[in-house]
């Protein structure tokens, strides 16, 4: 199994809710993601981020075609790279 973890820094103004909603509906749309969380930063700090997704997937094949998902990058990635001043990522094996 592979942990794929993404923190956002949101632009100033853009809901972290909003952007909560958007990475949630990856449900049932993303058939290779086994699990997705996300996270909203509680502390506000200039060095936090704003939002975190985790999404569990079988193996890098899987993390591959998740990153080529249609849904995910027309509708998941197009909103982010909107509203998102910066994001890191992190890859994993569990």
């Amino acid at each position: 199994m592979i942990k794929h973890v993404v923190c956002f820094k949101l632009n100033e103004g853009e809901s972290p809710l909003k952007a909560k909603e958007v990475l949630l509906s990856m449900i049932g749309n993303v058939p290779t993601a086994k699990s997705i969380q996300v996270r909203i930063n509680e502390l506000k700090s200039p060095r936090n981020y704003d939002v975190m997704l985790e999404v569990i997937l079988d193996d890098f094949a899987a993390l591959d075609v998740y990153q080529q998902d249609e849904y995910h990058c027309s509708v998941v990635k197009k909103y982010l790279q909107a509203v998102t001043e910066k994001s890191i990522a992190m890859d994993f094996t569990l």
